[in-house]
């Protein structure tokens, strides 16, 4: 048990309050400004190593949605954060032996890293009975193919869907995981794609695109898409795009941006 249960949470000094403030105006403005009616996506601003004081000050100017990378870090945040509305995003390299912590912080909205079954069978065996919401997962593609970074092989038409990793660990949640929701797809794309998406379009985003749309086709051949066993309303959702590239990402059909440097580090 955090030794921070109980501390009340310290407030930003007011200069700081007013930089989140005209950060966050900023971040939103591109964000709608790369959208198209009526897409309107979700921004998770990742907190990881910010105090508990920046997060109330984003929170108390409308900001829900938060993202962090280790699980001690968003244990102790969570119980002192424990706010009506918040959602808690874990968006870092997740181990099997972590699944049972992590699945008892409250308010844990989603985990974007899933990239086993075993994992998912961890996190749906430790939510706390009275959660009622089911906890949405999506699964890391590693669409770069870098060797540093998680995730699974994304699909190619060139092979059955029906038979790679990722399908059969999309099939397992569906089936075997009750009390999880998969929600869709999650991707960090390589920094050479993100320098260029100004330019160009970029092939990690695509390639997570295309995968996105192999996979619908194979699980709605099991599970159709009215089903409400995964997606949103019979679509899979895309995390992908960061403070370099959540606008090209925006542009190519994201509809979870993960922005962290813009609005914490931003200078304004």
């Amino acid at each position: 048990m955090s030794s921070f249960v109980n501390a009340p949470v310290p407030k930003a000094s007011q200069d700081r309050v007013a930089e989140l403030q005209e950060s966050l105006a900023e971040i939103r403005s591109r964000i709608q400004q790369a959208c198209s009616p009526p897409h309107a996506p979700a921004l998770v601003a990742v907190s990881k190593y910010k105090p508990a004081s920046d997060i109330l000050a984003c929170y108390e100017d409308g900001q829900r949605d938060f993202g962090e990378n280790y699980v001690q870090e968003l244990e102790e945040k969570a119980q002192q954060l424990n706010l009506p509305g918040i959602k808690w995003h874990f968006i870092g390299t997740l181990q099997s032996n972590k699944a049972k912590v992590l699945a008892l912080i409250p308010n844990l909205y989603a985990v974007q890293t899933v990239t086993s079954a075993k994992a998912a069978t961890g996190l749906n065996k430790y939510l706390p009975a009275e959660r009622s919401a089911p906890l949405n997962i999506l699964l890391q593609v590693n669409t770069s193919g870098e060797d540093n970074k998680s995730g699974v092989p994304p699909l190619s038409p060139d092979s059955p869907s029906a038979d790679v990793e990722l399908t059969q660990l999309a099939r397992h949640i569906i089936k075997e995981c009750p009390r999880l929701h998969f929600q869709g797809l999650m991707t960090i794309g390589s920094l050479t794609e993100s320098l260029s998406s100004a330019e160009k379009e970029n092939e990690d985003f695509e390639r997570l695109k295309q995968t996105r749309d192999l996979l619908q086709e194979a699980l709605s051949k099991e599970f159709p898409a009215d089903s409400g066993k995964w997606g949103l309303d019979g679509r899979l959702l895309l995390s992908m795009g960061m403070s370099s590239d959540f606008e090209a990402a925006l542009k190519a059909g994201s509809d979870i941006v993960r922005v962290g440097t813009g609005i914490f580090d931003m200078q304004v």
